[in-house]
């Protein structure tokens, strides 16, 4: 049984004040839903919300960061402590021991076998391997459901956690510390608790998450990032096939010169019609310079075969028709320059090798041409990089065609040009992904990140939804109902060949055609909504995907859905996150601990 959870309740005349300056028009009490709101020549919205950020991290179950939410060990690191009244989650326990740590048979006779306990890392253990995430591995891992064989499929070779912990150091030549006796357990199984995760733990405490919430298939960072920004990952025209299915190879975008690429101008041509492909992994977008240049400039020196070509809508295509400003966002997109700010515009080269060390020490390229997915898109794209004409124009349609650095992004907020829709993507050493990012690195950007936003005059009128792109093939004891049905020689969940074996059960596009190659829901993910209109130390449990972001967006803004079988017509709505009649104060964390700073706004963990 779920606790209820605790509210913050303000007074009549301060909501009064607080939705005024929100813009919101009509009363909320007694309206049935959320009013529509005018705010400052913004577009009209079905909620208060007039700013929506997407922060959009790498490659984390839901087991993996809360497992024993809100239950920490504290023995290390920065110790956490729940409040009274704080809901459970559905996570690997099922009762507390006598020391009030959580037990049950998930933690001490996991049914993945031999040496397969989870095993907590702790504070000092930040860098860890990579694992196998690839749609064909995530589905034998859970094993018709039994979520019983994650060791020997995306386990990365069944590795132990000496092994996946050897070699990697934290602080910079200071070995990690495999913990005591349970070296030889599958690193696969492991799992952060409010120890290291402290930030994301206290923004669940005092705002709203899901347990409930899964990627839309299985696979890796491509098509989570298609699924959280156009439900969809079928409409290739063109790629490779370690990536796609029904399609062929693409060929040289137009105005790529293989030979001079420092100088080349790749554009991106017309918009185009979706294509009978679809996309099942990660290979790097046709319309990117980043995707052609040598690794030795910071790029993945593909060629254009190697590369994936979209077509079809996106939600950047419906905001643009509906003249809602938005954008993409992105940490090393183009060396962080801003025009009008006194620096020099970068060279190719530079935009694609910034880089900058994480906290183990090792310098990472902040910029991954495959995680950015309106550059596969002709529509959407920005080939060459090209910075917006003035912070001005951040949000609208000029040469960089909504495709932008990060640096942009804070200089229009703080310029008070805002877009109405953000999606950011943290340069990749704070990304979180396993094996050139971690936990600690992806809080001090997080907690920043977040803390400027509730900073800005707009804090009022915005919401940050957090998610993750992809379960890296962590452990997660949930399996997702299977609501879109594959049977193609890629697919394993439910039998060799299967995601399902009924044909009705697969989506069509606008012709009737099957589109094959999307089993789903996949694996469990982290979800949270952060904002003024968020409810406060909330656990949902309404069953939403990476699609249900696309949903809301379409809600709040009025757009039509996507169509030719995307999956946000068939979402859960993230809706019951929200609380339109209740304030919820701002909480400032310290980016290093990700404890609350007390003295700043209305922060804090005893609010």
């Amino acid at each position: 049984m779920r606790i209820p959870r605790r509210s913050y309740v303000i007074t009549t005349a301060l909501t009064a004040v607080i939705l005024s300056a929100a813009g919101v028009t009509a009363a909320l009490a007694g309206q049935g839903g959320p009013a529509v709101v005018q705010d400052s020549g913004q577009p009209s919205t079905a909620t208060p919300i007039k700013h929506l950020v997407v922060i959009f991290d790498e490659n984390i179950s839901f087991d993996h960061y809360f497992a024993t939410y809100p239950y920490a060990a504290n023995t290390d690191g920065s110790p956490f402590h729940a409040k009274p009244g704080t809901p459970t989650v559905n996570g690997l326990y099922d009762q507390l021991n006598a020391a009030g740590q959580p037990a049950g048979p998930l933690l001490t006779a996991n049914p993945n076998g031999a040496n397969a306990n989870p095993v907590r890392l702790g504070h000092n253990d930040p860098m860890t391997c990579d694992q196998d995430h690839a749609y064909t591995a995530e589905q034998l891992a859970a094993d018709h459901g039994a979520e019983d064989a994650y060791p020997a499929n995306t386990g990365d070779g069944s590795e132990t956690l000496t092994q996946c912990l050897t070699g990697e150091d934290y602080p910079a030549g200071t070995p990690e510390v495999v913990p005591a006796g349970e070296g030889s357990n599958a690193a696969v199984m492991s799992y952060y608790d409010g120890n290291t995760v402290t930030g994301l733990w206290n923004y669940a405490q005092h705002f709203a998450m899901s347990d409930n919430a899964y990627g839309t298939t299985y696979g890796p960072s491509t098509p989570g990032a298609l699924n959280v920004t156009a439900a969809q990952t079928y409409g290739a025209i063109c790629g490779p096939t370690s990536a796609t299915i029904n399609d062929s190879t693409c060929a040289d975008p137009s105005g790529l010169n293989t030979t001079t690429l420092t100088s080349s101008d790749i554009t991106a041509g017309a918009p185009a019609a979706a294509g009978p492909g679809t996309t099942y992994s990660d290979a790097d977008p046709t319309y990117d310079i980043c995707s052609y240049l040598p690794s030795s400039d910071g790029g993945d020196g593909h060629t254009a075969a190697q590369t994936l070509t979209m077509g079809g809508n996106n939600i950047g295509t419906e905001l643009t028709s509906s003249n809602i400003s938005w954008g993409w966002f992105e940490g090393g997109f183009d060396d962080g320059y801003v025009p009008g700010q006194g620096t020099t515009p970068p060279t190719v080269a530079q935009i694609c090798s910034e880089s900058h060390d994480n906290v183990g020490g090792s310098s990472v390229t902040d910029y991954i041409p495959h995680h950015e997915p309106f550059q596969y898109y002709a529509s959407t794209a920005n080939p060459m990089h090209l910075p917006p004409t003035s912070v001005a124009m951040v949000g609208q349609t000029d040469q960089a065609n909504h495709q932008y650095d990060i640096a942009d992004f804070w200089a229009a907020a703080d310029a008070g040009n805002l877009p109405s829709v953000s999606y950011l993507k943290a340069p990749a050493y704070q990304d979180g992904h396993a094996g050139y990012s971690n936990p600690l690195d992806e809080q001090t950007w997080l907690a920043s990140t977040i803390n400027h936003l509730e900073s800005l005059p707009t804090w009022n009128s915005t919401a940050v939804v957090l998610t993750w792109d992809d379960s890296d093939g962590w452990y997660d004891h949930v399996l997702a109902p299977t609501v879109t049905e594959s049977q193609t020689s890629l697919d394993a969940l439910t039998g060799t060949g299967q995601c399902g074996s009924m044909a009705s059960q697969v989506p069509v596009n606008s012709t009737g055609g099957a589109e094959q190659g999307k089993c789903g829901l996949g694996p469990r993910l982290p979800f949270l909504v952060i904002s003024p209109w968020a409810k406060s130390n909330f656990v949902d449990n309404t069953l939403i995907d990476q699609s249900s972001v696309v949903k809301f967006i379409e809600y709040n803004w009025n757009l039509t859905e996507m169509g030719n079988g995307a999956a946000d017509d068939a979402a859960g709505s993230i809706l019951s996150m929200f609380d339109f009649h209740q304030y919820n104060f701002p909480l400032f964390l310290n980016p290093t601990t990700g404890e609350p700073e007390y003295g700043q706004g209305q922060g804090g963990n005893d609010q």
